[in-house]
């Protein structure tokens, strides 16, 4: 089912002026790094078809938690067509039937929340075809973009997850569905459940987040890749890691392939997630040694997108929310340090390209186009000034970057070099940053408006 090529406001590229009730918003489309249009994400690669239409994805995090906004209860249904249309249009292009009809009452600051009418369109696989994925850590930030992908694709998922980062908002429009299964649950204690993948992303992975509890942090990281490995082992499922740049540590390498061994400081503020990381791939292959457990660890680099949690410390959203804010934007060190952004949708074809295919050693996903972090803030700068022109919004003054104090261990520099994710995989980033950016701060945005941000 493809409505517009592009969804078009729910776009980040969208190049439309507020307009008139029920005058038609602009369309533009998304390119990719090559100038080619982006309609779909995903691929039919190694036997498993990823392949889902880039704005039916959208309608699902590109979207308000309510409809219709009232300070009177006999106005619903006014607003229902005409000014629902308006108040959401860039979200929900061609998709609103499958939208939630919550109620926003601005007088009283209260929602009526309702369930959704109807469950946006998956895909019927027949039953050879369709598998049983569970996925740890379902309701973060990654975690709720594959979930996304693996519903729209027709599989039946179980998300795990105890929430300490976590939100249920971010799968919530799945919740109800046959193909669907929430279970609130600390991956430290084991689990039982029939499955044939597991996708294991369950870790805190900010740094206000995994030094909150250090030990807590490294205990996720052994005790839950154990008791995982051993659903893997009893279920003969496949199991895939989210590992992490971060088993590199400072690097002394540039860039860097999966034979570099890191270069990390173990009783740093930072090794709880460092060396929680390393052991954690060190058991994975343990197992695949050991027990003949058929293991692949993916090794994120950077990553941003819609759903990051806007307070978690890290650079992409710090920048975006206080740009948007009217704040001056926050950089730590003197801004040299460099730093490489991949968007969320080319992490999570890296993911399930490495999950079906044949390769079985450390891949790195990531993006090499390298930022110093002061260009970076001049970037985002720029990109929240353009939408905020395309808005019509006022600003009172232009932000300004002030330069901190640099936190300890915090690496000079960092980029992928994904030759192996290439050869092996077939993959390779689509997305620019700046078009990321710019669906980003388009959502970042949207929240602010709602009162969730």
């Amino acid at each position: 089912m493809s409505h517009s090529p592009v969804s078009s406001a729910a776009s980040a590229t969208l190049l439309s002026h507020r307009s008139p009730a029920h005058a038609p918003l602009n369309q533009i489309t998304t390119l990719d790094k090559n100038g080619q249009e982006i309609t779909t994400v995903g691929f039919n690669r190694f036997g498993f078809d990823s392949e889902v239409p880039l704005d039916v994805l959208r309608s699902l995090y590109l979207r308000s938690h309510y409809v219709l906004t009232t300070n009177n209860l006999d106005d619903v249904n006014d607003l229902d067509s005409g000014a629902a249309e308006l108040q959401h249009a860039k979200f929900l292009q061609g998709h609103a039937a499958y939208q939630s009809k919550s109620i926003f009452h601005p007088d009283t600051q209260s929602i009526s929340y309702t369930t959704l009418s109807r469950f946006p369109p998956v895909k019927l696989l027949p039953p050879s075809q369709r598998k049983r994925i569970l996925v740890t850590g379902g309701a973060g930030f990654v975690g709720s973009h594959l979930v996304d992908r693996l519903m729209l694709l027709g599989h039946e998922v179980t998300v795990l997850d105890n929430f300490f980062t976590g939100s249920k908002t971010t799968v919530s429009h799945w919740i109800g569905h046959p193909n669907f299964e929430m279970v609130r649950h600390d991956v430290v204690e084991p689990f039982m459940i029939e499955c044939d993948q597991i996708y294991h992303l369950a870790c805190p992975a900010s740094p206000p987040h995994y030094q909150f509890n250090a030990v807590k942090t490294i205990k996720t990281s052994f005790m839950g890749t154990l008791n995982m490995l051993g659903l893997a082992k009893r279920t003969k499922a496949r199991f895939l890691i989210s590992s992490t740049s971060e088993v590199y540590g400072d690097p002394e390498v540039h860039p860097q392939t999966e034979d570099y061994w890191g270069h990390v400081n173990p009783i740093g503020p930072r090794a709880c997630y460092d060396e929680g990381k390393r052991v954690a791939e060190t058991l994975t292959y343990g197992f695949q040694r050991q027990d003949g457990v058929d293991v692949r660890v993916a090794r994120i680099f950077n990553t941003y997108g819609p759903r990051m949690n806007p307070y978690d410390g890290r650079v992409v959203s710090n920048f975006i929310v206080q740009a948007l804010k009217g704040e001056d934007m926050t950089v730590y060190g003197d801004g040299t340090q460099t730093r490489s952004f991949q968007y969320v949708h080319d992490l999570i074809d890296g993911l399930i390209a490495l999950m079906n295919s044949d390769e079985t050693r450390p891949v790195n996903i990531g993006n090499g186009d390298e930022f110093t972090i002061g260009e970076f803030a001049e970037l985002v700068r720029d990109i929240v000034e353009k939408v905020q022109d395309q808005d019509g919004d006022v600003r009172t003054r232009r932000v300004n970057i002030v330069y901190k104090e640099m936190p300890t261990d915090d690496p000079q520099k960092r980029r992928p070099d994904t030759t192996r994710a290439k050869e092996s995989l077939d993959w390779q980033p689509r997305w620019t940053v700046r078009m990321g950016l710019e669906e980003m701060v388009r959502y970042y945005k949207a929240k602010m408006a709602e009162g969730s941000i």
